[in-house]
């Protein structure tokens, strides 16, 4: 592997050890979008927006949509959506599980549909946010332990016979976390206290998730693979941002970069891509400097992205015949019938253009008919911002483990084709008449 491509796998993996969790993928993400000039807004305030500026605001502190102004009328939008969050374990309010009176135990449950096995025998760690008070006043603090502070434990083989011959974990009973000997070691209460630096009774609310501590590494043969946590989706968080900032935009176009939490729970929340987020923001854009958002909706184009399935190579029979990506191979197009993703005819023939333009290879995905797939966000927000949008992905293995996999060469390949996709000019005259210009054109 070339050192470009390394560089771009090491910015992913240090991006990856940083963010724990969706929180603090929105802080690190907005400390790239500070460095570039961007300037932070604030949902509860009246805008003063500029011609030409950078501007960029959160919900929740775990959604986040950044945008570019045009320096005179917008006639077009460019919009990417990707999400925050990644199945791992969320602690319950009361949180302490004490097992008779000897382990300190943690009580969770399941955020996401993650690989319960996957989490087992492993160095894990607690981050997220806290609710300090402060007199009347209230904050909200993000922490990390950046330790090895807990481990979910396997039960041995002399005693769990059948491990082996496709055990049901229980989330209940089989995966709450060791952290102490109970009684003789500080209670987790203790820790956070002096982790945030206040008293254990300012301490008066809790968003906190139990992360995979195992670093990413780079391997293979020829360095080809890379494998971390979280690849799904911060690998396409991080890959969007990085296009959207590189990106010399068209002087007439709308340029927005969005990232939503609870994309792994069904998005129905305030900051998730059902929301009103983005067309409450669009909307305070456009009546700021009189423009039609129903125009700019059709001169629109939009690029749903989140990770998809590569061929696994001990189980090719799990995929469909013909649209099966491979680790590698490009940018993933996703389809299906039902419209779970949202591409059709039309943006897959423009997103493919695009991508050909800049030089970057794509592949398709669809389902087995006979297998049930997933959904992400694009159709979820194009109930409330209907505009032409194709889904995409980078192939990966071992989706939603606690440690998963995908290939080095994809950092490069969605970077430059979310590059050349913000410089793109995209209008329309008629139903089913799209006019395509720029990009790597």
């Amino acid at each position: 592997m070339n050192g470009t491509k390394q560089g771009a796998v090491k910015g992913l993996l240090e991006f990856i050890r940083k963010s724990p969790t969706a929180f603090h993928a929105v802080a690190k993400a907005a400390e790239q979008l500070e460095q570039a000039g961007f300037h932070c807004l604030h949902e509860g305030e009246d805008w003063s927006l500029n011609a030409g500026g950078k501007y960029y605001l959160t919900r929740n502190q775990s959604t986040i949509l950044a945008f570019t102004l045009p320096a005179g009328d917008a006639k077009q939008l460019l919009l990417s959506a990707s999400h925050t969050d990644s199945p791992m374990f969320k602690l319950k309010n009361d949180y302490e599980a004490p097992a008779f009176e000897t382990y300190g135990r943690l009580n969770t449950e399941v955020y996401g549909g993650t690989i319960l096995s996957s989490w087992m025998d492993r160095p894990l760690s607690l981050a997220g946010r806290a609710v300090v008070r402060d007199g009347n006043t209230y904050h909200a603090e993000l922490f990390c332990f950046d330790r090895d502070l807990m481990v979910i434990p396997n039960v041995a083989i002399h005693m769990n016979r059948a491990v082996n011959s496709g055990y049901a974990f229980n989330p209940a009973v089989d995966m709450l976390p060791l952290y102490s000997m109970w009684g003789s070691s500080p209670t987790l209460s203790d820790l956070l206290a002096r982790q945030l630096g206040c008293n254990k009774e300012n301490l008066v609310g809790l968003d906190a998730f139990v992360y995979n501590r195992m670093a990413g590494s780079v391997w293979g043969a020829a360095d080809e693979f890379f494998s971390a946590p979280r690849i799904d989706n911060l690998m396409c968080l991080y890959g969007t941002l990085r296009g959207f900032l590189s990106a010399k935009a068209k002087p007439d176009s709308l340029n927005l970069w969005f990232s939503a939490d609870n994309e792994e729970t069904g998005s129905a929340t305030k900051q998730g891509a059902g929301s009103a987020m983005l067309a409450d923001t669009l909307d305070r854009i456009c009546e700021a400097f009189g423009w039609d958002k129903r125009v700019l909706l059709a001169n629109g184009f939009m690029v749903s992205a989140d990770n998809g399935h590569a061929k696994h190579p001990n189980h090719p029979e799990l995929s469909d015949p013909k649209n099966a990506p491979r680790l590698g191979g490009g940018v993933v197009i996703k389809t299906n019938a039902a419209q779970h993703y949202t591409t059709d005819g039309p943006s897959a023939a423009l997103f493919s253009e695009v991508c050909r333009s800049a030089g970057v290879p794509i592949q398709q995905f669809a389902n087995r008919s006979d297998q049930p797939g997933g959904s992400t966000l694009g159709s979820i927000s194009n109930t409330k911002v209907p505009l032409l949008t194709v889904d995409i992905g980078m192939a990966q293995l071992a989706m939603h483990s606690a440690y998963e996999t995908a290939a080095c060469a994809d950092c490069d390949h969605l970077t430059q084709a979310m590059t050349a996709f913000y410089g793109i000019g995209i209008s329309t005259d008629r139903d089913g008449k799209w006019t395509l210009t720029g990009g790597g054109q």
